[in-house]
């Protein structure tokens, strides 16, 4: 039998990261992977001969570029496509809101919409950079826990009340930010709706919430804290679909000495008194070691995989009451030609192709489509997030044809009436038939389609509850407090199991900090 140092549930992109770090420290490290293929939800698949989607997380801002570095992920042929511009707004009166990453294109384009919103947007970036410069050192960071009497759990906090002071004024924008809904903090700032409804969809993402939620103002700012080659706020594709990500570090990995097992599911994490001392997987072998981190969300790990009677009662009680809420669904579709819009004719690659195509005119929409979620309906009306990659990369789509990939809102888990397995096709067609109305012929150019619905991504991402970010981002589930008060730093009440997937700080994207954060943590153990 060989026994390993280290055992990793799960080779989405955190738990190859945290590989990565444990080998670079001289563990013996191997990765179990239920699916046939590893990333995770950042994976890319050719679901569609010939058509290679990016089937779950679509593209690229918030990895930490240290991880790019360290690790030389580009020299595994990992690339990020920028895109210019950034986003593309389209209005059922024929207007349209192009904008970024050029600041006086989107200053002028603004204009078009309100000259008073032209001139604050950019005092509005300039402040959220002042709270990035406070946050962001957090990402990268165990979070602290205020109850310990471990001196650098008080000296980190007291670095980031420094930090906080140092505000000024924008000390209250800021707990705003963290605490309060997206709507509020956008009408403090802008009076068009064109520009705030753009801006509001990022405060939404993943999340069973609309603009005018509590809490929803920190996804807002979650999604402005990355960068693209050094650039701050710039999403951008990878090169080959989100899947070269991953691929990208599996290859430093196994470099590293780490070994990759796919279609070998883990059933249960082997906990010997308080110690985790390996795993037994489905297949019914038992593999040592005396270190488990698991990349599955905290749900999976502690009702599924560690057994019942070998964690506290309270605890297993708050990891059951724990958010998960959500309602995303994902379509990928395979397209014969660009889609032609009202606002903006052309079906050769043009501005309104190459970013983001938001469909949700209106702020009235975004909240009419989350009511109808709320009461368990998938919406009449859903708020779409448009990609085509392939306009960028070639190496997508057959020579002509595209890739479109849509996050969409609102799909909510538990169904009033029917179920995914017979609604999903409907609701597919629902959002081509959307798309439609803003580019008439959209229809026509459809070859094929992916849907992917809440309980698919359960069932076959083990995602609990469809949660792309592994448990709702709400300010009581963030920092020291994710995934439980008193639990935020890796460690479990089992000895020796360690979290690292994005259920841990600083939570959902494709981050990577999880994995990096968790990797430092063990080793530091290991020290000690």
């Amino acid at each position: 039998m060989i026994i390993y140092d280290a055992i990793i549930v799960g080779a989405g992109h955190n738990g190859l990261i945290a590989a990565c770090y444990l080998a670079k420290a001289g563990l013996n490290v191997l990765v179990l992977e239920r699916r046939h293929i590893i990333g995770g939800a950042t994976v890319t698949e050719e679901v569609v001969p010939g058509f290679k989607f990016s089937r779950l997380a679509y593209v690229n801002s918030l990895f930490r570029p240290e991880i790019i570095h360290e690790l030389r992920l580009k020299t595994y042929g990992f690339q990020l496509l920028p895109r210019n511009p950034s986003s593309f707004t389209p209005f059922p009166d024929g207007r349209y809101l192009l904008m970024g990453p050029d600041r006086e294109i989107t200053k002028r384009e603004i204009a078009k919409f309100s000259k008073k919103d032209a001139e604050a947007f950019p005092r509005y970036e300039k402040m959220l950079e002042k709270l990035v410069a406070v946050i962001g050192p957090t990402l990268d960071q165990t979070p602290p826990d205020p109850l310990s009497f471990d001196i650098r759990s008080w000296l980190q906090l007291i670095k980031l009340g420094l930090r906080v002071r140092r505000l000024g004024k924008d000390f209250y924008r800021l707990a705003a930010m963290l605490t309060g809904p997206a709507s509020a903090f956008l009408d403090e700032w802008f009076e068009s709706e064109e520009l705030k409804v753009t801006l509001a969809t990022d405060a939404i993402i993943g999340a069973m919430a609309s603009p005018s939620s509590q809490g929803t103002a920190y996804a807002l700012f979650h999604h402005v804290m990355g960068e693209t080659n050094g650039v701050r706020g710039v999403w951008a594709y990878v090169r080959g679909g989100m899947g070269a990500l991953s691929d990208a570090i599996a290859a430093a990995a196994r470099d590293m000495g780490v070994e990759l097992r796919t279609e070998c599911p883990v059933y249960e994490v082997v906990v010997e008194g308080e110690s985790a001392q390996g795993v037994i997987t489905e297949a019914g072998e038992e593999i040592r070691a005396g270190i488990v981190l698991s990349n599955a969300d905290p749900k999976v790990t502690f009702t599924k995989l560690v057994p019942r009677n070998k964690l506290p009662k309270d605890f297993a009680r708050r990891i059951n009451s724990l958010d998960f809420s959500s309602a995303t669904f994902k379509l990928n579709l395979a397209l014969s030609e660009l889609p032609d819009f009202k606002a903006l004719p052309g079906k050769e690659p043009g501005p309104q192709h190459r970013g983001t195509i938001h469909i949700s005119p209106t702020l009235d929409w975004i909240e009419n489509a989350y009511e109808d979620a709320r009461r368990g309906y998938p919406s009449r009306r859903p708020v779409l997030e448009c990609t085509i990659p392939s306009v960028l990369d070639d190496s997508l789509a057959p020579p002509g044809q595209h890739v479109m990939n849509i996050f969409v809102q609102y799909a909510p888990y538990k169904l009033a009436k029917g179920n995914w397995d017979d609604e999903k096709e409907i609701f597919a067609d629902r959002c081509i038939d959307l798309l439609d109305e803003f580019a008439p012929g959209f229809r026509a150019s459809v070859i094929a389609k992916d849907p992917i619905s809440p309980l698919d991504l359960e069932r076959e991402f083990s995602l609990t509850g469809g949660n792309i970010f592994h448990g709702a981002m709400t300010p009581h589930q963030l920092y020291f407090q994710r995934p439980l008060g008193g639990w935020a730093r890796y460690r479990t009440p089992i000895k020796g199991l360690y979290l690292c997937g994005a259920g841990a700080h600083p939570g959902g994207g494709v981050i990577g900090a999880c994995g990096r954060n968790a990797a430092r943590e063990v080793i530091q153990d290991r020290l000690w």
